[in-house]
């Protein structure tokens, strides 16, 4: 009965776009903070460890960020030997996106 209540529930949350917008930001920011974080500012008003390094708040300026996902499911790569290079699944590229465009607001 207990999990019957708890899958309900989920359901529930995730059926509520809003709920389920705000999971994608958080994961998002996970995702972000456990990758970018070393490097890049990740927030709106932090500054970045690495001084070359963009600010993630600042990339919409350079990009359309919803537009984002197709590079995104390309692979990250960059010139520079410190970045790493990442692939990214469909939700995580959806989870990203959805956080950059916090940054815009």
């Amino acid at each position: 009965m207990i999990r019957g209540i708890f899958l309900s529930a989920i359901v529930l949350a995730l059926s509520q776009p809003g709920l389920a917008q705000e999971g994608r930001e958080q994961r998002g920011l996970l995702f972000v903070q456990t990758n970018c974080a070393s490097c890049h500012a990740v927030r709106r008003a932090d500054a970045s460890p690495l001084a070359a390094a963009p600010p993630l708040r600042d990339l919409h300026k350079r990009y359309p960020v919803a537009e984002l996902a197709e590079s995104f499911s390309e692979g990250i790569m960059t010139g520079h030997p410190t970045m790493p290079e990442f692939q990214l699944d469909g939700a995580q590229i959806g989870d990203l996106i959805a956080y950059l465009e916090t940054l815009e607001r």
